[in-house]
């Protein structure tokens, strides 16, 4: 079911992403890249942290296919793709809370502190998205107030917590997605958001 659930995730990162990459007039192998990126990048920069080889695409290059195939998928749909707001959106938020929980799974097997942990699975969860908009040239939405890494360190705090409970672990995994996936789309039909510090040193008081 998570396997089930990582496809289909990456699937819609590699088409968001696209999308971002057509906004900014990028040519057919940025777009490729861009989505590779996204889609695959936080579990890259995990693996990395954490000494994790081969890399998941490394071991499984039909990934970077799917990938691909996808992006460039999006090139003649992009119109019709942009329309659907909402399924991509949960979608996304699908993405971020498997991603977690498979980020924590790494970073259990790896034998790490807990604190690493739960920091393997929010990596694994929102660099992608931090280095396609660096790459897009815009400011990640991680850091715009969007609650993104904050579901995604309580989805992996709560799935480590449950195990270090000693609950099975399919339980965890549909009860740390379920609850973390329904935060999200909260915040997103709620508008939450995260407080910003904003300082203007020209302000005069």
């Amino acid at each position: 079911m998570l396997l089930i659930a990582f496809y289909i995730a990456i699937t819609a990162e590699a088409m968001s992403a696209a999308l971002a990459a057509g906004r900014r007039n990028i040519d057919w192998f940025g777009v490729c890249l861009i989505a590779c990126v996204t889609a695959l990048g936080g579990g890259t920069i995990r693996d990395i942290l954490l000494d994790h080889y081969p890399l998941y695409w490394v071991e499984n290059p039909y990934v970077l296919v799917l990938v691909c195939g996808a992006a460039l998928l999006t090139i003649p749909l992009a119109r019709l793709i942009d329309r659907l707001k909402w399924p991509f959106l949960l979608l996304d938020a699908l993405g971020l809370v498997v991603f977690t929980v498979i980020g924590c799974n790494i970073g259990i097997d790896a034998g790490v502190h807990p604190i690493i942990v739960i920091v393997a699975g929010m990596v694994t969860g929102t660099a992608g998205g931090i280095l396609r908009d660096v790459l897009c040239n815009d400011i990640p939405l991680i850091f715009q107030g969007e609650l993104y890494a904050t579901v995604s360190m309580i989805t992996g705090i709560i799935y480590f917590a449950g195990l270090g409970a000693g609950l099975p672990i399919d339980l965890m995994i549909i009860a740390s997605a379920a609850l973390g996936f329904a935060l999200r789309v909260m915040a997103l039909a709620f508008h939450w958001e995260m407080p910003k510090f904003v300082y203007d040193r020209d302000m005069r008081k």
